[in-house]
């Protein structure tokens, strides 16, 4: 396959997960501002959602206050963000565009459908009068493009390449949307008792912001807690979202697409995968749940890297 392709199949889907999970993270956001609280915690709660998507200066440039309807403009609707909502579905639209006479005909109406019923959504003001609505909806869009994906295509590379940017972006953004919560404490087992309730009803919107709410009381049958729900969205091999999942998806794909150049990116890929499988809960504590999600992020980006210079740069010149 042209390297060309490979790069605009890869992004295309990344460009869509990325989407969903701002959508998600911004879903958690929503919830955590029900609980009581203070014109500050609020601010606090918005600060977060922007530092952990590395978005906090972009915004400063673009507004004076860090208000609900601002940030959610910013990383929603922004066009001059590229991370926002309407810039990943309009990314992942022209990837698709650019290599039309790859994707089934399903897959690519399912691509142009979404972005186009966006900007509709858009211009109807439903960010400002039903966020969680809207929300919901695109992680609606998403669940459908990956659906008409796998059920129409054919399993060949333009597939593989797809699903590698699939896994690769939602292990950079279930540690996103987890890191929410440790940004300025590690330790979540050392909140004070006053404190409780609200962890039980952040970590419920946690974990129901990532389909997981069902999983966590099949797993566990138990009280949700904070050491739990960071069990299972980091070690769980069964929960589809859990960053050992994630990276069980990216090597399975990289095994897919092994060339003579390969090797290191396999390596690097496969060398995260297990020390995730091999972890225990006890490991993640003693570092810090923050410290060893942002070593995780790091990982992540850097093989990001690797995979691009493996597959997708195109010849200099």
């Amino acid at each position: 396959m042209l390297s060309r392709t490979a790069d605009h199949l890869f992004w295309m889907a990344r460009y869509m997960e990325r989407a969903e999970n701002t959508a998600r993270m911004l879903d958690i956001n929503l919830k955590a501002l029900l609980l009581p609280g203070n014109a500050d915690d609020e601010a606090r709660t918005h600060r977060a959602v922007l530092r952990i998507s590395e978005l906090d200066a972009a915004f400063d440039t673009r507004h004076d206050k860090t208000t609900r309807s601002n940030v959610l403009h910013f990383l929603v609707a922004d066009p001059t963000n590229p991370s926002s909502i309407y810039s990943c579905l309009q990314a992942a639209r022209e990837n698709a565009r650019a290599v039309r006479g790859t994707l089934t005909t399903e897959w690519w109406e399912t691509v142009n459908d979404t972005w186009l019923q966006f900007a509709g959504h858009l211009r109807g003001d439903e960010l400002n009068t039903n966020p969680e609505a809207l929300f919901e909806w695109v992680k609606f869009r998403s669940h459908l493009s990956r659906g008409v994906r796998v059920g129409t295509a054919l399993q060949d590379d333009a597939l593989y390449f797809t699903q590698l940017g699939t896994f690769l972006e939602r292990a950079d953004n279930t540690a996103r949307i987890l890191d929410v919560r440790f940004v300025e404490v590690d330790r979540p087992d050392s909140r004070s008792a006053a404190r409780q309730l609200e962890d039980f009803y952040y970590w419920t919107s946690i974990l129901s912001s990532v389909s997981a709410l069902e999983i966590y009381r099949k797993v566990y049958r138990d009280v949700v807690t904070p050491a739990r729900v960071v069990e299972l969205l980091i070690l769980n091999q069964q929960m589809p979202r859990s960053l050992l999942a994630s990276m069980e998806g990216v090597c399975a794909n990289l095994a897919l697409l092994r060339t003579d150049a390969s090797r290191e990116v396999e390596r690097a890929a496969g060398k995260l995968r297990a020390e995730l499988l091999y972890s225990d809960l006890r490991q993640i504590f003693s570092v810090g749940v923050h410290t060893f999600l942002t070593q995780f992020l790091a990982r992540v980006y850097e093989l990001g890297n690797q995979v691009a210079r493996t597959y997708l740069m195109l010849p200099v010149g």
